[in-house]
């Protein structure tokens, strides 16, 4: 599948709260743990389901981030969201570092290094 962000998705893992409220107008909250996130967007795993194109608030110790829910699928082990950030709600590392966070483009870099060394021939004195 073709992946059309333009900006760099981080994959992370840490839990957060999730707040929407249902099609009768009721809030609900349930935790979810948040598998990669974006500057524009994040994929979160819950164990219940959120109405599609759902307003909803990620909560995190020391503040939030507002969103859409763009989808909802069950995969085995839960429902998987992803949410699409309202236009004045930007993720930032400044502002909420997940506990767990890696940059994927580090990892490709980190690989095509190794295999670069590898097939240096070694210096002969």
């Amino acid at each position: 599948m073709l992946d059309r962000r333009l900006e760099t998705r981080m994959l992370c893992a840490d839990m957060v709260g999730l707040v929407w409220k249902d099609k009768g107008g009721r809030t609900r909250r349930a935790v979810a743990h948040l598998e990669d996130i974006s500057l524009s967007g994040a994929s979160l795993q819950t164990d219940c389901p959120v109405p599609l194109q759902a307003s909803l608030r990620i909560t995190y110790p020391k503040g939030e981030l507002r969103g859409i829910v763009r989808y909802c699928v069950f995969r085995e082990i839960g429902y998987f969201l992803g949410i699409e950030f309202d236009p004045g709600s930007k993720w930032s590392p400044q502002h909420f570092k997940p506990q767990h966070m890696l940059d994927p483009r580090r990892l490709v870099l980190r690989a095509v290094n190794r295999q670069r060394e590898s097939q240096t021939p070694p210096l002969v004195n």
